[in-house]
This record gives structure tokens, sequence and C-alpha cells, in this order.
């Protein structure tokens, strides 16, 4: 395991933060694993009077914070290439109930006001591709402003998007897409929290303004 702790300076301050690599089964280290709404699982690390020595911190003392950042950026990229293919198939099983599902005799894809949003979650998912593309383009380049404005960028993007098509689809398919056996409902799960990961889209909206206004 690869852990973070403060080594100097107080919990306000960047600099002071360093890496350190944990043996999982070491004394005084507790995991604690549990799931998540989507599926996914999470874990929770306790620690308690764990001794290391300096061969186990990686990296200079006190200097992880910009290690940190930079791979934040690079598991953005990643969310948000992971959000694009999540919401690729939403629609296309979106698109394939507008079709099988019928009201009154026809498919209710035939309504219009369903196919204005199907339009719209196409649209969307299409913003989102483009977006998850930028942000891979810069996911490994040096660490500078114009890369975090990107990322940023991109994750607020990304992450309106598939609150949306999770949220249309769901409202498209009616009680059945929020049904545990319709794989749908996964779906729309798993991207409700790849909006929540590693910072919201209102988190990154305001990152990039103060990262607009900050002076060159």
């Amino acid at each position: 395991l690869v852990v973070s702790a403060r080594t100097t300076g107080d919990s306000r301050e960047a600099r002071g933060l360093s890496l350190f690599v944990m043996e999982a089964g070491m004394a005084g280290l507790e995991r604690r694993t549990y799931p998540t709404i989507d599926g996914a699982r999470g874990c929770d690390l306790i620690l308690d009077d764990v001794l290391l020595d300096d061969g186990a911190r990686l990296g200079a003392e006190g200097q992880a914070a910009d290690i940190i950042h930079y791979q934040a950026g690079r598991a953005v990229s990643a969310l948000c290439g992971e959000a694009v293919g999540v919401m690729e198939v939403a629609c296309e099983r979106t698109l394939e109930y507008l079709k099988q599902r019928k009201q009154f005799g026809v498919p209710i894809g035939k309504f219009q006001v369903l196919q204005h949003r199907m339009v719209d979650m196409m649209s969307e998912l299409e913003q989102a591709r483009s977006m998850a593309i930028l942000a891979a383009s810069v996911a490994d380049q040096p660490a500078t402003e114009e890369r975090q404005r990107t990322l940023s960028a991109a994750k607020y993007v990304i992450g309106r998007a598939a609150q949306y098509i999770a949220e249309a689809g769901i409202q498209s398919h009616g009680g059945i897409g929020m049904t545990w056996e319709y794989d749908f409902a996964h779906y729309a799960k798993r991207l409700v929290m790849i909006n929540h990961q590693l910072g919201d889209d209102d988190y990154h909206l305001e990152r990039f303004a103060d990262l607009m206004n900050t002076p060159a």
C-alpha cells in the first residue's frame, strides 16, 4: 500500500506531505472494506501506532503534494474515459427500450418528447467524448496550470453529462430503469458516482475559475 501522511507543517499547507510504502498485513494497520452503491468496493485504512523507518518513504520528505496532485489528474482522465464508455452503453440501452416498449399500440420512441430527450442524451455523450479525448491528451503532460484547467474542464463537462444521461435515461425507462435486475440501473448509479469521485462538477467549475483568475 502507498499512503500519504503529514510529516511537517499544518493541515492547510501544501508542503509537508510525504508518501510511504506499507505492507498490507503489518502491525497496527487495519483495513475495512465495504461495497459501494454502484457495485464497486471501498476501503478505509485505520492506522494505530504504525512505525515506519526512512526506507519506507517514497521521495523527499514533505514534497509529495505535487506528485499527489499530478497523479490525481491522471486518475481524473481515466474516470472521464470510463464515464464515456458507461454513457455510451446507457444511451444504447435507452434507445433500444424506446424502440421496444409500446404504449397505445406504438413504440414510445414515436413520441416527440422522448425523441427530443434521446437527442439531448446523444448530444451530451458526444460532447463528453470530445472532452475525454482532450483530457487524455494532457494527462501525461508536464504539470502546468493549463493541464489543470483542461482536466477540470473535462471533469466538469463529463460530470454534468453523466448526471444528465443517468437521470434522463431513468425517466425514459420509467420504473424499470431503477430495478436491480435491469442493467441500466447499475450504469446510472456508476455515472452518478463518477461525477462525485475526485471532485464533482461544482468543485471542478470553481477550480477552473480559480485557475483562470491566477495571475500569469
